[in-house]
């Protein structure tokens, strides 16, 4: 049983792929985005380069040890596939993040990571709407 999940969302099948070397927290994305995006877990960006030839990723959140050992061509790369690139990184690292944007990223999820936080900003960077709800109030 899915809890919390958007049925519109479920059936979008945008993919994300999340490429971090963090077992861990390669996992725990992976788990918060599975109901709402068809996730697939890299531990490296050549690997998710090779699987991106059959299914093309909307969506590529990069983990920091991702983005040093590559260094910021792997923004370009990423786009060069036709998707957006987004880091992952520590809440205090913002002047990491601020250097990931200017290099490229489109935008930076900050730990510690929360379920309902990651998967706004997950549709946010995929574009789709925010569901807005309202209660009717008695006149």
């Amino acid at each position: 049983m899915q809890i919390g999940v958007d049925c519109d969302k479920a059936v979008d099948n945008r993919r994300v792929y999340v490429v971090d070397a963090d077992e861990v927290t390669r996992a725990a994305v992976g788990f918060m985005l599975a109901d709402e995006c068809a996730t697939h877990e890299f531990a490296d960006l050549d690997s998710a380069f090779a699987h991106a030839r059959d299914f093309a990723p909307d969506l590529v959140i990069l983990g920091r040890a991702i983005v040093e050992a590559g260094g910021h061509g792997v923004f370009a790369q990423v786009a060069a596939r036709g998707a957006r690139a987004v880091v992952l990184a520590e809440s205090g690292a913002r002047d990491y993040a601020n250097a990931c944007l200017a290099a490229g990223a489109r935008g930076v999820i900050y730990k510690p990571l929360d379920i309902a936080a990651v998967r706004a900003k997950v549709d946010a960077f995929l574009g789709r709407l925010a569901r807005t709800t309202f209660s009717l109030q008695p006149i």
